[in-house]
């Protein structure tokens, strides 16, 4: 497949990189800076800004996939104001290119068993309410567009470096818990369910989380 990554130099988008790679895909990496991408036969590196519709949208033409894995930015003050632009212009021009997005979002927005999403709790850490808040909102206007041909992926809450198992468990709207009662991740297997759901779209228009 021809994958599009936007983000590949960040912490989800190297671990979606390195699958997408090992299973021989061809790759667009679409970063702010290529310095930070790692050179690799089957790997194009593209230096762009992703409030740039019109020249993104012309980087995602003819692509089969672009998988986003666009961070606002932890720790920068307007995180909000960038995440929420900077993912509804990927997929507008997802949207332009007629291509399908997969857009990598948070776990804040998953809902709790008495209907409540977990950003909204007080025990939600206040360092990542507002990039959490974006993400929510992000997901909200993909759900309100006529266009259909997204996904939405809500990691575990617990996302960390680890061990590639190649082993998850799928959910909706609500998180997965393992049997310690814990929702948990490593990246390295949160990228095989991206690269999983580029290769066989299971989750077309829809929101999905996983955990082990």
């Amino acid at each position: 497949m021809k994958i599009a990554l936007i983000g590949a130099s960040g912490f989800v988008g190297a671990a979606v990189l390195k699958e997408a790679v090992e299973r021989g895909h061809t790759v667009t990496a679409i970063v702010r800076n290529p310095a930070k991408v790692e050179a690799a036969s089957n790997v194009s590196v593209i230096a762009a800004d992703v409030t740039d519709q019109h020249r993104l949208a012309e980087l995602l033409h003819g692509q089969d996939v672009v998988i986003s894995a666009f961070n606002g930015g932890w720790g920068n003050p307007d995180i909000y104001a960038r995440h929420l632009s900077g993912s509804k212009a990927i997929a507008t021009a997802a949207k332009s290119a007629g291509v399908r997005l997969i857009e990598v979002g948070g776990a804040g927005s998953l809902y709790a068993p008495d209907g409540s999403q977990f950003v909204d709790s007080p025990e939600f850490p206040a360092e990542w309410k507002d990039g959490a808040r974006a993400a929510r909102d992000a997901l909200a206007a993909l759900k309100e567009s006529d266009w259909k041909d997204w996904t939405f992926v809500s990691p575990a809450f617990v996302l960390a470096p680890g061990e590639r198992t190649g082993a998850y468990r799928l959910g909706g709207e609500n998180p997965v818990f393992d049997e310690k009662g814990e929702s948990r991740i490593s990246v390295e297997d949160l990228a095989v369910a991206l690269v999983d759901e580029a290769e066989t779209p299971k989750h077309i228009g829809r929101r999905f989380t996983l955990g082990y």
